[in-house]
């Protein structure tokens, strides 16, 4: 498994290499300075597995590059880190792709897990975020349950809403989400203004915090 660092700070690259290593013994763990030097890195590595991107580069902002990197190289996970963790910070970088955003303050312990569930195809925002995120409506006759106790059948969502919910959280697009579940593009249009008004909130970023406000475990179909 291949990783790329990119952060300019020499100690936070060979903390994240040590990280890795625990996660991976047989990792290869490639780090840069700059965005600059982690583009031509990217380019002769297409099959990195993740990237650990710092919000804010040398030589341009972390999530210029971030945007750069979902639209050139899709199958490759991209993690932003900074060592600020406001919410406007994080969803910002998780509009624009991110699968994941780490605080540098967090633990050993914390960032190990949070890459494992990434790696595993989950999305990880610290919980201080999540304390913060919108919470899900829920039918009248439910709504003095605790949050985490809602399924998504309490919200009104269908099996194969909860099958495009689950995609969704793994960072698909809606043609993405057609060709995996065999679905007409408004259809799977219809399904996400659906979740989206069950979940009561107004796009995907905010439906990736509210389904982590939830704890709900999504699997994505088939896997």
């Amino acid at each position: 498994m291949k990783f790329l660092v990119v952060d300019d700070h020499a100690l936070i690259r060979e903390a994240m290499r040590g990280v890795l290593r625990e996660l991976c013994a047989e990792a290869v763990v490639l780090d840069a300075a700059s965005a600059a030097e982690a583009t031509g890195l990217i380019g002769a590595n297409p099959d990195l597995a993740l990237i650990l991107l710092d919000n804010k580069l040398p030589d341009r902002d972390g999530v210029g590059l971030l945007r750069e990197l979902r639209a050139g190289y899709p199958a490759i996970a991209v993690v932003m880190q900074s060592a600020f963790c406001d919410r406007d910070t994080v969803i910002e970088a998780l509009d624009n792709g991110a699968l994941g955003f780490i605080p540098k303050t967090d633990s050993r312990e914390v960032l190990l897990g949070a890459l494992r569930l990434i790696l595993a195809g989950g999305t990880y925002i610290p919980p201080g975020v999540l304390s913060r995120a919108p919470a899900a409506a829920a039918p009248a006759e439910k709504a003095a349950a605790p949050l985490s106790r809602l399924s998504p059948a309490d919200l009104g969502l269908t099996e194969r809403q909860v099958d495009v919910l689950a995609l969704m959280m793994h960072g698909k697009s809606n043609k993405l989400i057609c060709r995996e579940l065999d679905l007409a593009e408004p259809t799977v249009k219809n399904h996400v203004s659906a979740i989206l008004k069950a979940l009561n909130v107004t796009n995907r970023t905010e439906a990736v915090l509210a389904v982590a406000a939830l704890g709900w475990e999504l699997r994505a179909p088939g896997r």
